[in-house]
């Protein structure tokens, strides 16, 4: 079973910086993807960003050109540098590995969230 846990989260001014980072523990047969997906107050859950096994990226439209995403070759850790930041960035950011438990069988692992705030 898959464990993660986020940090970094916390208060910045709008144009600051943040870095995001996740700790992975736990096996499992095979690992898709690692990356982090956002939710603020009254709206949807959405992909910030996603590093597949293959080392390509995912970049949601809002935050391409300002935010990169990153993880070791063990799979242990991934992180996101947040530049730029503007308010509407505003939210829990949730990190996720995509994996299968078994040749047949694939889910989705969360982390419990961490929350980013941005003031204008």
């Amino acid at each position: 079973q898959v464990h993660l846990v986020e940090s970094g989260g916390g208060s910045v001014q709008a144009g600051g910086s943040l870095r995001l980072s996740c700790a992975r523990s736990g096996d499992i047969f095979r690992l898709v993807a690692m990356g982090w997906y956002r939710q603020a107050p009254g709206k949807q859950r959405e992909l910030v960003a996603q590093v597949t096994a293959g080392q390509s990226t995912n970049y949601g439209d809002s935050v391409k050109g300002r935010f990169t995403i990153s993880r070791d070759n063990a799979w242990n850790t991934v992180s996101l540098q947040m530049s730029s930041l503007k308010p509407e960035d505003t939210a829990v950011y949730y990190c996720n590995v995509r994996g299968y438990s078994d040749p047949t069988r694939w889910q989705d692992y969360w982390g419990q969230g961490t929350q980013v705030t941005v003031s204008s």
